[in-house]
């Protein structure tokens, strides 16, 4: 049997696990890019700094519990999930998260995911400690095509126990 940890805050786990893994998505812009004047003194060329936040809605399609080593909750178990992304109902894109205990007692789960847009992918990681709390910002590390200089954050939010909400907050 896999991870009473797991089980006793599945809904706040799978939230925020999963998203975390990453949380970004594009192509579904609810507010458009905009420019800001990022300089840092009077005397540095102006820079242009572009953002956008947008929102999706993540459903879990998948998702596994991997017990690896020692019985139980142990270090280097994992969890998988995998979540089609949604913006007005309709089905955008999908993520792919994955979530490695690298502490027990208190528990600590790296977790890392990728988003999948029709613009290209995005990635994020966060380090998230149990009992998660009712929401977990993942930093966005990087990603391809229309995001291929991003960064920024996507703010994980759980909605239930197979579905999470995203808003993402993405530079570049």
């Amino acid at each position: 049997m896999m991870l009473n940890i797991f089980k006793t805050n599945k809904v706040r786990y799978l939230s925020a696990a999963a998203g975390v893994a990453t949380a970004l998505a594009g192509g579904i812009t609810l507010a458009p890019w905009a420019s800001a004047d990022t300089s840092t003194s009077i005397s540095a060329p102006t820079a242009k700094h572009r953002s956008e936040i947008f929102e999706l809605v993540g459903k879990q399609t998948a998702s596994a519990e991997i017990d690896l080593g020692q019985k139980g909750a142990s270090i280097g178990d994992e969890r998988i999930v995998h979540e089609d992304l949604y913006r007005d109902g309709k089905k955008v894109g999908d993520h792919s998260a994955i979530c490695t205990i690298s502490h027990v007692n208190p528990t600590a789960l790296q977790c890392l995911g990728t988003f999948s847009l029709p613009e290209g992918q995005f990635a994020g990681q966060a380090l998230l400690h149990l009992p998660a709390p009712s929401y977990v910002d993942v930093g966005i590390t990087g990603g391809s095509g229309k995001y291929s200089k991003a960064s920024g954050f996507v703010r994980t939010i759980p909605a239930g126990a197979t579905e999470r909400h995203f808003t993402v907050h993405m530079n570049g």
